[in-house]
């Protein structure tokens, strides 16, 4: 049995698991011994026999029909999302063919575009979100933290237990999971080495054993910036040929994340350049109370 096919059962699973069945036609049961749908009544939704349902939980699937495909998407309710993930589970891509090691290098010229965008944060990743390119704004952002190498995932779950209970860090952390388990590669062993080494914490564990599955996309962060304090970040993931993905911060003119991205400038400028920013902006929010 396969990476692959043992995650699809797994996600096929965890999405019957899931669904409320009054939400799908069905009447409540008192008697219902099982969270979510009965297995009889995913293959009854998807016009499949039960049988073959089965042995598609329990990962022998050989090959399945785009048309059965169609049909459990629609049985189990999955997103747009979650079509793509169990198709790209399912059938055969040329994504399985590992990325070779040289498509992990960012090409000079690009390497050359992100330092000349002084004013925009930017670091490029690959599927398993491993850091490989920062530019020097996004490495002053979060010091110490956005270093090639470093992985985004890892990084997120290395948040204190006392700064979880902001809620945008949940939601960043959902989607990071989220777009790990919907890129990465089942049979890479680099993503089981992240897997295996973030399992131990409870909200990792939570989240990945949830089994949703999206792309990245875009959103807030939040984010501390020595020097000016918490502030949620916009950011935008945009995909880079080679398999690679962008994140730029794009923070809108005269908010709070727009005059955290100003005071780093200007402190990445120089001292002086930082307290004259500084008291600019301290005048500016006086006058707009």
């Amino acid at each position: 049995m396969t990476a692959k096919q043992v995650v699809l059962a797994e996600y096929l699973r965890a999405r019957r698991a899931a669904l409320k069945p009054e939400d799908v036609g069905y009447p409540p049961d008192p008697q219902r011994r099982v969270r979510g749908l009965r297995r009889e009544e995913v293959a009854e939704r998807a016009g499949i026999s039960l049988e073959y349902y089965v042995r598609l939980e329990q990962g022998q699937n050989h090959r399945i029909s785009e048309q059965v495909l169609e049909a459990l998407a629609r049985a189990l309710d999955l997103d747009d999302s979650g079509r793509s993930y169990l198709y790209k589970l399912a059938l055969p891509s040329p994504s399985d063919t590992r990325l070779q090691e040289t498509d992990h290098e960012v090409t000079p010229r690009l390497r050359a575009l992100l330092d000349q965008w002084a004013g925009t944060s930017a670091e490029i990743f690959d599927r398993n979100q491993d850091l490989i390119f920062v530019n020097s704004l996004a490495a002053a952002l979060a010091p110490g933290y956005s270093i090639p190498g470093n992985n985004y995932v890892v990084m997120m779950f290395e948040t204190p237990l006392e700064n979880r209970s902001n809620e945008r860090w949940r939601e960043t952390a959902r989607d990071s999971v989220a777009a790990l388990r919907f890129h990465a590669d089942p049979d890479d062993p680099r993503l089981r080495q992240i897997v295996d080494q973030l399992m131990p914490d409870a909200d990792f564990r939570e989240f990945w054993l949830a089994h949703e599955a999206r792309p990245f996309s875009s959103g807030l962060a939040p984010n501390f910036v020595d020097g000016y304090g918490w502030v949620e970040l916009p950011f935008q993931v945009l995909d880079v040929p080679g398999g690679l993905f962008m994140n730029v911060i794009v923070p809108e003119p005269d908010s709070p994340a727009g005059f955290a991205i100003e005071h780093l400038l200007a402190r990445l400028r120089g001292p002086d350049d930082a307290d004259e920013l500084d008291e600019t902006q301290a005048e500016a929010s006086a006058a707009a109370r």
